[in-house]
């Protein structure tokens, strides 16, 4: 049979159409919530906000974003240009500890650099002890406890975002380009402004609009800076005030900001297109420079991950007593990240592939729309899907309720809300992307061929899944699986408003211990999410080396 064959005898819509819609409808409901609470008429005062606490909450915000996005960048382009384009002691190595940071939250950086660098720390008190000083009277010294602190502190830990997007880019140029402009009389550094920086724009456009949107996402660090955003607005609002609408508002507030950066993302990469004119692209020549002047890359690609990985790690193990290693709520937090992680896991995987499927045989043109669709949840801030979670959740549990009330005469209580059931959801909304993204590119390798091959002895569509599909994109399932536990064990705002009382993962651990200053206790749970950060930055090395 004929591809046109198999085509008219899909149906239009059928039973896989209908469940990628229904899994698409749930992705989304909590961005719907959070609309349809801010919409409705409430107590809650949007003018009285805006004449208070909102033009603060949005200039921090916006503050950071910006200032972040800008050194995150400088950082991350930088070191991917010198690994791309220059021949140096350590490149082998740095290459791909560049992007150690990105295994250790900001929050637990935060953490770390206080403690190391405030009045009482260790690096103050050398500097006294080195100088004679006695107070803090007798030198200048930075606060630490700022937004410009924070700023420094975000940016060592997202840079590797743009790392990652601006080497693929350098690498990928060729030097036929770069040619053309040393023939026309420009420098190294005018080909690097004038050539290599416009062609890999995009890239870093797209990675940089990815660090904007973390900075949105964060609680952990600016609530231990005593910063001001919209994030730390919402657990105000809803948690200190009783102010759910207001909530909703600002959360409504910071959903259209990760819109427009969305679209300026796609935007930016719309205008700027730049294509090989040629098959036979002579790849880049790394440059090796000359004397004490080779080693000015290693230090400039090594002090990133000096001060973003290897200081706060040191600081960790340091303060770290032995002794907490074996305390039992440690390892019941490690246990519930574990369970957590890997239910997430599973679920979004699986709803993945059945979408993917969906996708695959399904003519409805409705179906191939809510895919990228889906994938906004990534891009969605942990406190926004939290409060959207929230609300559908109470209301089913209350008409639940009503309903085995009026059957039984017992009332059960609420079942979802204030559940561990909210937190799974909660992971695989937010990070519902990675494993779409994964599979959708690792279906795209298998040809209609094989599934006509399949068809034709005798597989119906389940039997093509099990015997051709999931064995050939095995590889993509088992690292979404990963990439989405360690984004999981990492995430702080969704997990602090949704989880149940007396319930910690190692994430709360870390933050309920450093905000009370107890960096002690703290430290086992921050190595443990570390370690756990450490995982994909293995897959991407070993990936690259292949």
């Amino acid at each position: 049979m004929t591809d046109a064959g198999l085509s008219k005898a899909r149906p239009y819509f059928d039973r896989w159409s209908a469940g990628a819609l229904i899994v698409a409808a749930l992705v989304l409901t909590p961005l719907v919530a959070v609309a349809f609470m801010a919409l409705l008429p409430s107590s809650s005062d949007w003018g009285h906000l805006w004449r208070t606490t909102m033009p603060r909450y949005l200039a921090n915000s916006l503050v950071l974003m910006v200032c972040v996005g800008a050194l995150s960048a400088a950082i991350g382009t930088g070191a991917a240009w010198l690994v791309a384009c220059r021949n140096f002691p350590g490149r082998g190595f740095l290459q791909y500890a560049l992007l150690a940071p990105l295994a250790i939250p900001s929050y637990i950086a935060a953490y770390a650099l206080v403690d190391f660098m405030e009045y009482a720390g260790p690096f103050q008190t050398g500097l006294r002890a080195m100088f004679g000083w006695q107070s803090a009277r007798d030198y200048m010294f930075p606060e630490i406890r700022s937004i410009w602190a924070a700023i420094v502190v975000m940016s060592l830990a997202l840079y590797p975002y743009i790392y990652l997007f601006a080497r693929e880019a350098f690498e990928t140029q060729g030097a036929n380009a770069l040619d053309v402009s040393r023939s026309l009389g420009c420098t190294p550094i005018q080909s690097f402004m004038r050539v290599s920086l416009p062609m890999a724009r995009p890239a870093i456009v797209a990675g940089t609009a990815i660090v904007m949107m973390e900075v949105l996402n964060d609680f952990g660090t600016v609530e231990f800076f005593a910063i001001q955003t919209m994030t730390t607005g919402i657990f105000s609002l809803w948690l200190e005030a009783g102010d759910r609408a207001g909530a909703a508002e600002v959360a409504c507030l910071m959903l259209a900001i990760v819109i427009v950066l969305l679209l300026a993302e796609k935007l930016s990469r719309k205008r700027r297109r730049f294509h090989a004119l040629s098959k036979s692209t002579r790849p880049l020549t790394r440059q090796t420079g000359t004397g004490l002047w080779r080693w000015l890359p290693t230090a400039l690609c090594g002090l990133p991950v000096i001060l973003g990985f290897v200081l706060p790690v040191w600081v960790l193990i340091s303060v770290a007593d032995p002794t907490d290693w074996g305390r039992g709520d440690l390892w019941t937090a490690g246990f519930n990240t574990l369970w957590l992680g890997t239910t997430a896991a599973v679920i979004a995987v699986a709803a993945a592939i059945f979408m993917t499927q969906a996708v695959r045989y399904s003519k409805s043109r409705f179906v191939t729309q809510a895919v990228p669709v889906t994938t906004i949840g990534y891009a969605t801030p942990g406190a926004v899907l939290a409060i959207g979670i929230l609300v559908p959740f109470a209301f089913f549990d209350h008409l639940l309720a009503d309903i085995v009330q009026t059957l039984t005469g017992t009332d059960p209580g609420l079942l979802l809300t204030g559940s561990a059931a909210a937190i799974v959801f909660a992971y695989v909304v937010r990070f519902f992307a990675i494993p779409q993204g994964a599979i959708e590119s690792a279906m795209s390798q298998v040809t209609p061929g094989m599934d006509m091959a399949a068809r034709s002895l005798g597989q119906r569509r389940l039997g093509v899944l099990r015997h051709v599909h999931l064995p050939m994109i095995r590889g993509a399932t088992a690292t979404a699986m990963v990439l989405l536990f360690v984004d999981a064990s990492k995430e702080l705002p969704a997990t602090l408003m949704l989880r149940p009382f007396n319930f910690d993962t190692l994430a709360t651990r870390v933050y309920n211990h450093a905000s009370l200053e107890d960096l002690q206790r703290a430290a086992p749970a921050a190595l443990l999410v570390t370690m756990a950060g450490l995982l994909p930055i293995l897959i991407l090395s070993i990936s690259r080396k292949r």
